[in-house]
């Protein structure tokens, strides 16, 4: 088992003359099976998990300062990683470190922009209204069976997947801001 950082920790690798500084930034998550998955797969859709997301909506299309930025959660049997990933202009390296944090500090329970309705009710669309056309292929269903068994997840883990989401609300997702983001233990790393 990995911990978390004590404290945040920025690395960089200067690269004289770069266009871009590309940031990273991320810290340990819980398991893929794990009974907050569908709130922590909902916080990150919210926090950076699609083109709407908050941090590309931020950087891209507020700044201008990338052409994209997201965040992940690695999916592996045991603890994952989440990363936030943005390639930023380099005059723009320190700002765009700023407004990262800020997301991520903002969106936690006290912060400046906690979660919406509106956001969770967007990224449960996203994830519900998808599914028929997630299947179209033999190959599609049999990714999914995989991922069932190699992550120890119920049988009926499809089944309910729709009415789990659909479920949420934002006590659940302020709940996993609290419990699952951690931008006082982040690891940065800018190479720029």
């Amino acid at each position: 088992r990995v911990e978390h950082q004590p404290k945040s920790v920025v690395d960089i690798v200067d690269r004289p003359d770069s266009e871009q500084s590309m940031l990273l930034a991320g810290h340990v998550m819980p398991r893929k099976n794990n009974p907050d998955e569908f709130a922590i797969d909902a916080l990150n859709g919210i926090f950076g998990g699609s083109f709407s997301a908050r941090i590309n909506m931020n950087l891209r299309e507020d700044k201008h300062w990338s052409y994209g930025a997201r965040s992940f959660i690695w999916d592996t049997a045991a603890q994952r990683f989440f990363t936030v990933y943005a390639p930023v202009q380099t005059d723009k390296t320190p700002e765009s470190l700023a407004e990262i944090r800020k997301e991520l500090v903002g969106i936690r329970p006290g912060g400046e922009r906690p979660a919406t309705q509106e956001e969770l009710d967007k990224v449960k669309d996203q994830k519900t209204l998808t599914l028929p056309g997630r299947w179209e292929t033999n190959r599609a269903v049999l990714n999914d069976i995989v991922e069932m068994v190699r992550f120890g997840l119920d049988e009926d883990y499809w089944d309910t997947f729709p009415g789990q989401v659909r479920a949420l609300d934002l006590g659940d997702i302020e709940a996993q801001a609290k419990a699952a983001l951690q931008p006082d233990k982040t690891v940065w790393v800018v190479v720029g």
